[in-house]
């Protein structure tokens, strides 16, 4: 084999480089620490409302659609937009909702300090991209609020980074719903298929939502969530 042949390097379009971007801010392995959370999910196993894959696959497409759609994947869309106008009373407004919606402390607690890490990372960076999420995050942001300040700079259109926020999420409880059921990778994968297929609807969904229709009301959620503090036996840090 001729190495002189083989590119080593290539010009990235506005567009490549975008999807890039947006697919590194989606990953499992980017270190944020979304893998040590459930969201609530271990406490439904040990509830026993969730209890096989049938079930898994109806909580997380319910939360995606309760919780999810009308608050998060709302709040990047909003951050974006923020961002790229200039507007930072509005981007710490929408921090602030965030924070103050989290009805438990574990909640919290998991926005916080992935919104700190994802910061912390993007910094690290050392490039363009790093140097405009510390000029726009001058404190610590909470995750939407963050992935929102990461994201813009992408030059993605908005839909396609809360498309990507909502994938990222649903990667990550898919694989803590293998852990705390516990099922196997093929019923994982199901369950990311069914998501994958409602996530464009629970974005428009966002993306149609005024600031002041936004909402997080998801009471079992919350109880299921204020339980898993004191949970006797966990995998998970929420």
């Amino acid at each position: 084999m001729d190495l002189t042949s083989i590119p080593t390097a290539s010009t990235a379009t506005g567009t490549d480089a975008a999807l890039l971007r947006l697919l590194w801010l989606a990953s499992p392995a980017l270190p944020v620490g979304g893998f040590s959370y459930s969201e609530g999910l271990e406490a439904a196993v040990e509830s026993a409302r969730v209890h096989d894959e049938a079930s898994a696959a109806e909580w997380l497409s319910q939360q995606l659609h309760a919780s999810l759609a009308r608050a998060d994947l709302a709040i990047v869309a909003l951050g974006v937009h923020a961002v790229r106008a200039g507007d930072a009373g509005r981007l710490a407004h929408l921090d602030d909702w965030v924070r103050q919606t989290r009805e438990t402390g574990e909640l919290r607690q998991q926005t916080e300090q992935m919104g700190k890490s994802l910061g912390d990372w993007m910094k690290s960076l050392g490039d363009d991209a790093g140097v405009r999420f510390a000029h726009h995050q001058p404190t610590n942001t909470t995750y939407p609020v963050a992935f929102a300040i990461a994201a813009s700079g992408s030059g993605a259109p908005v839909r396609q980074i809360a498309l990507a926020y909502a994938f990222g999420w649903a990667e990550n409880m898919m694989q803590a719903a293998i852990k705390a059921v516990p099922l196997g990778q093929s019923a994982g994968q199901r369950i990311l298929g069914r998501l994958a297929q409602e996530i464009p609807a629970a974005v428009d969904h966002a993306l149609a939502l005024r600031e002041d229709e936004l909402q997080s009301f998801t009471p079992m959620l919350a109880i299921l969530s204020a339980r898993h503090e004191t949970q006797y036996s966990r995998l998970f840090r929420s």
